[in-house]
């Protein structure tokens, strides 16, 4: 199946500044005629823009433009410090200022993993730029009614034990202590595995750093772009990607606003939730009872058999939606 490769003539290599030291990069693919409307791809953790690679042609066959961040702390886009810049607000906040800088027209927001949980809000902070949504393994979760801590969070949902081992210190430090180990990391995060089958991580511990050297391809990814990957990565390191998951207590304290709005709230765009049916943490049934959020319509669809990389594990499946949902979205 087609898709981008490092340096793909595709796409131009952009780059948005948004404010004082910040700079997003972002992939602009152009459709060979006219345009008929915007699609803006937010990937996950731990993922680039590339992660979209099996998307893009099949987005540009249907004279779509595409545009593809890499997401603030991964890649070219800078990488602050410190968590607070990380949190939903001030992200959905970036992705608005890369829309309006790309074209006047409202656009498609498509999402997966975390991205996919920064569509929903910049779908809410910013309902004006949007005329559709649809996400990859991450439903709907509405703001929480108090401050809620990543503790408090995997108390309620254990299966997202991992995420406390990824805000800490520790998850960083044993994944970029060397190339070997990021390789290694990446490989692992994407289904690799050493020789003996051991993974290099699992839901309940988090990243395993003494098998990562163990560990140096995957099934998900060509050497050529596992290389790309790890050449991204070592621009900035992991600590930046790692802030996405100390945000959890920012977040609900800056949501705290939009619970006035949250009672009868519906969103007012078209939209689309794909979930993985073999994603071990974001399970199927996550997406259950979503329709009430949505006043435009909800398409639910389901991907038997795919992990949670749904996007490149399954890229025919997924491209299949995606497009039926584009076509009846846009008229075309």
């Amino acid at each position: 199946m087609d898709s981008l490769v490092p340096n793909d003539p595709r796409v131009q290599h952009k780059y948005s500044t948004i404010s004082d030291g910040i700079t997003y990069h972002y992939m602009l693919a152009k459709p060979e005629g006219k345009v008929a409307a915007t699609v803006v791809l937010l990937h996950g953790w731990p993922d680039l823009g590339m992660g979209w690679r099996f998307q893009v042609p099949n987005l540009l066959a249907l004279n779509l433009q595409v545009v593809i961040p890499d997401m603030l702390g991964y890649g070219r886009t800078s990488s602050p410090f410190l968590p607070q810049e990380y949190s939903m607000k001030t992200t959905s906040s970036h992705i608005a200022h890369i829309i309006r800088e790309v074209t006047t027209e409202p656009i498609i927001l498509g999402g997966h993993d975390w991205g996919a949980f920064l569509a929903w809000r910049t779908a809410i902070y910013y309902p004006s730029l949007i005329r559709g949504v649809f996400t990859f393994c991450v439903p709907f979760f509405p703001p929480q009614p108090t401050v809620i801590t990543l503790e408090q969070f995997v108390e309620q949902l254990p299966d997202f034990k991992y995420q406390l081992q990824l805000a800490s210190p520790v998850a960083e430090t044993v994944a970029g202590k060397s190339e070997a180990t990021l390789k290694g990391f990446l490989s692992s995060m994407f289904g690799g595995v050493t020789s003996e089958g051991l993974p290099g991580f699992d839901l309940s511990t988090g990243v395993i750093g003494e098998r990562l050297e163990g560990i140096s391809s995957t099934p998900l990814m060509t050497s050529e772009i596992l290389d790309y990957y790890v050449q991204e990565y070592s621009r900035n390191g992991l600590h930046g990607p790692m802030n996405w998951y100390r945000t959890m207590s920012i977040n609900s304290e800056e949501e705290l606003p939009l619970l006035q709005e949250m009672p009868g709230f519906k969103f007012q765009m078209p939209a689309m939730i794909v979930m993985a049916g073999e994603d071990p943490a974001l399970r199927p049934a996550l997406a259950e009872g979503q329709e009430i959020y949505f006043a435009a319509g909800l398409k639910k669809e389901l991907i038997p058999g795919a992990s949670h990389w749904v996007l490149t594990h399954f890229p025919g499946e997924s491209n299949k939606y995606i497009e039926e949902f584009l076509k009846e979205l846009l008229e075309i």
